[in-house]
């Protein structure tokens, strides 16, 4: 049996508690990828073109700070990556947390929340962050109930 770790980035804790379903599900270790410098909600706005969130999405080569860098994936087979999508891809602080780390050899699965997009072109802008893994498209898992959690960890 592979050991699994959920890697979670939420900004406004939607993607935490899927995180922490599957994490349960899953008999899972968690770690929340924290930016070194929370995200407000006017960060968040996304009609506002200035906002932080905006300006890191229109410039893919941006990569948000993270608090720190202790999650230990060495200790894992399978990351379990979770996220809001934003922009019809994931926010490129996940790019950070997958440039922070070797991935060689490790399965990343990925599961998302969203406000009505899917995963767009998440995979393809993903895997040059991580050379050697295999990222696989998971699923959208909005408003999951446990029923869906599980059907989603029995694919793993």
């Amino acid at each position: 049996m592979s050991k699994k770790l959920v890697a979670y980035f939420s900004a406004s804790k939607v993607t935490e508690k899927v995180a922490n379903k599957i994490a349960e599900a899953a008999g899972a270790d968690i770690y929340e990828i924290k930016p070194e410098i929370p995200y407000t909600t006017a960060d968040l706005n996304w009609m506002d073109k200035k906002s932080r969130s905006s300006v890191e999405m229109s410039d893919k080569t941006i990569r948000p700070a993270i608090a720190d860098k202790d999650a230990n994936v060495e200790a894992y087979d399978e990351i379990i990556l979770g996220f809001p999508i934003w922009w019809y891809v994931a926010p490129t602080i996940i790019n950070t947390f997958l440039e922070s780390y070797d991935f060689s050899g490790k399965k990343i699965v990925l599961f998302a929340t969203s406000g009505g997009s899917g995963f767009g072109n998440t995979v393809s802008e993903l895997q040059p962050s991580v050379p050697g893994a295999d990222i696989v498209e998971g699923k959208l898992l909005n408003r999951a109930d446990k029923q869906t959690i599980d059907k989603f960890v029995e694919t793993l």
